[in-house]
């Protein structure tokens, strides 16, 4: 789960979305009086794990392929007729995947001008996705502009400043584990789709590895208010029963965890962080849950062992909703 942190309160996603429930997911209540605390808790670290979570796993190169063969007919409308298309980032993290996406636009709209604007709570985040884009030619006719806040803050803003700007293109990949009210979160960014937009989200597959473990431990990990697990086959439940047409796609992915089942391994703590969303997994998790938890990460649910090495499944899912 690529995540932006976004500090917010829990939401039980039994909540509906346009009237319908997600009946499959809960939100996990660990004791009160374990010491295990929530990785997000200590962005610095979060940050580090994340950043090797991408460099072990084929997460972004997974991305990149589906833009690569897919966006341009995703997008072939949404800027017919437009002398400027507006594009909205959520999560937009440190813009890897942004200016690929915004080459695609380039591509398919030669000599248009872009709004990119990005929704990012990290600074860190936000300072290398700067650099990144003062280090990138052909950037000439892309005006970007970030937002240090949170998917709800920027909501909340632009309520209270009664703008309702619309869209031609959103996106909103590997965050929406970090809103208080997924559902609403998904009406809201909808409700600012003009005619011929899309709305792109890129979440861990419901065939991953991700909800083997999640489903059965993540009741024990130290969620609190931070993070709510959510696959991309809980969100195509939810815009099923609300009625809302969308296209689908699995893209394989997966993550070296071999260094995981080296104890006092440095890279496997801090992927053993980011699996379970906590702090210092290693050393503050009671023994019997991390047993259970490196056990679980062997089998075949989650796994598969391949030249000596272990590969978790971290396949995702892109759901891309009509407006």
């Amino acid at each position: 789960m690529d995540k932006r942190s976004s500090l917010e309160k829990p939401h039980d996603l039994k909540e509906e979305l346009w009237g319908t429930a997600c009946p499959s997911c809960t939100l996990p209540t660990p004791s009160m009086a374990s010491p295990m605390r929530s990785l997000l808790t200590d962005p610095a670290r979060y940050l580090q794990s994340f950043r090797l979570f991408l460099e072990k796993s084929t997460e972004h190169q997974s991305m990149r392929e589906f833009i690569e063969k897919e966006l341009l007919t995703l997008i072939a409308s949404i800027g017919n007729g437009k002398s400027t298309i507006n594009i909205l980032s959520v999560g937009g993290g440190a813009g890897e995947i942004d200016l690929l996406i915004l080459s695609k636009v380039q591509a398919r709209y030669p000599g248009v001008t872009i709004n990119n604007d990005v929704i990012e709570p990290s600074a860190d985040q936000i300072f290398k996705y700067k650099e990144r884009v003062a280090k990138t030619s052909n950037l000439e006719n892309i005006k970007f502009t970030w937002h240090e806040e949170t998917a709800y803050e920027y909501e909340s803003r632009m309520n209270a400043e009664k703008k309702s700007k619309k869209w031609d293109f959103i996106h909103m990949i590997q965050m929406l584990y970090y809103v208080k009210d997924i559902p609403a979160t998904i009406r809201y960014f909808h409700s600012l789709l003009e005619a011929q937009a899309k709305l792109l989200i890129i979440l861990v597959s419901g065939s991953s590895g991700w909800e083997t473990l999640w489903k059965k431990y993540g009741s024990s990990f130290p969620l609190n208010d931070l993070c709510t697990y959510i696959s991309s086959a809980d969100i195509r439940r939810m815009l099923d029963s609300a009625g809302l047409k969308h296209q689908f796609y699995e893209l394989p992915s997966h993550m070296d965890i071999t260094s995981c089942f080296t104890e006092g391994n440095k890279d496997g703590e801090l992927l053993l962080d980011f699996l379970t969303e906590t702090h210092e997994f290693s050393k503050t998790a009671p023994p019997e849950l991390k047993r259970q938890v490196i056990e679980e990460l062997k089998k075949p649910e989650c796994s598969e062992k391949r030249d000596g090495k272990v590969f978790f499944n971290n396949n995702l899912g892109v759901v891309v909703i009509e407006p």
